[in-house]
């Protein structure tokens, strides 16, 4: 691998990295994260039990999703983007961005109606990390 290739796939597995956390953390967390009782009001004594239930659900959905696509991207890094496959790179970069996409867009919602301030700086720091990443990746053509 050259230079840009290693800086594409540091830069690929630290925003992996930061997804798989973020997903290990909604899968096994027993109850909703800070921000969450902020946003709602009140401690997690205090919400319904089936209301529990449900966000717990949600938060399982989440995390599993997120440990799901890094699980995949690592496995497209180690084998088709080190044989060199363009595609790999490019379902990298568009998979996780999408996911950084969705993840910002709810961090907006909560952060805009409710007065959380969710933790937004790390789907930030994982869609750079895979811009960055892409963008070492490209092969450049002479001219």
């Amino acid at each position: 691998m050259n230079t840009r290739r290693k800086i594409a796939f540091g830069c690929y597995a630290a925003a992996m990295l930061i997804l798989a956390v973020f997903g290990i953390v909604y899968l096994f967390r027993p109850e909703f994260m800070p921000y969450h009782s902020v946003a709602v009001g009140l401690p997690w004594t205090a919400v319904d039990p089936s209301f529990q239930v449900l966000i717990l659900a949600l938060m399982r959905a989440v995390g599993g999703a997120c440990l799901s696509l890094a699980v995949v991207q690592f496995v497209l890094l180690l084998v088709p983007f080190r044989q060199g496959a363009a595609w790999a790179s490019w379902t990298i970069a568009v998979a996780g961005l999408v996911m950084c996409a969705g993840s910002l867009y709810a961090m907006m919602l909560v952060t805009l109606n409710t007065p959380a301030t969710p933790p937004w700086f790390g789907s930030v720091l994982g869609a750079v990390l895979l811009l960055v990443g892409l963008v070492a990746s490209l092969e450049r053509r002479s001219a």
